[in-house]
């Protein structure tokens, strides 16, 4: 049992390094992936005109449109499934994760919760903790750094 978690820390610790590495290859958007800025919906537990209550509550801010496409390019490049073309929902799920992983220091703990969270219509029950692992390294690297 050991073992597999120890495997599932350096499957997130590598891509921790590979997703900072990739980011300035990958951030050149393609022109029909431009996106707009980022609703204020998209935080539907915290009201817009409450950001400081966000921040206190672990939410960081949704992310500015380039940050968000790198992220959502990420998840794409893990898995397809994963974003299913809900954008929205992609970027929602990253911000709860923010949130959980803000009182969760144990990184087991964060990856089954990140499995747990991000879910498919093919993959019910998560897409594994392999896959969980390079979901939580993409949410930690870009959307909440400091967590």
């Amino acid at each position: 049992m050991r073992t597999h978690h120890t495997v599932t820390l350096l499957a997130a610790a590598g891509l921790l390094a590979l997703t900072g590495c990739s980011g300035a290859v990958t951030s050149e958007p393609k022109p029909d992936d431009k996106v707009s800025a980022p609703p204020a919906a998209s935080q539907s537990s915290i009201s817009p005109d409450a950001p400081s209550s966000a921040a206190a509550a672990g939410t960081p801010p949704s992310p500015a449109p380039e940050q968000r496409m790198i992220y959502l390019a990420a998840l794409n490049k893990i898995d397809p499934e994963i974003v299913n073309g809900d954008d929205e929902k992609a970027i929602s799920r990253g911000l709860s994760q923010c949130q959980s992983m803000k009182d969760e220091k144990d990184p087991t703990k964060r990856v089954e919760s990140t499995n747990r969270r991000f879910i498919g219509p093919n993959h019910p029950d998560g897409f594994g903790l392999t896959k969980a692992a390079f979901i939580l390294a993409a949410v930690q690297t870009n959307l909440c750094p400091t967590y």
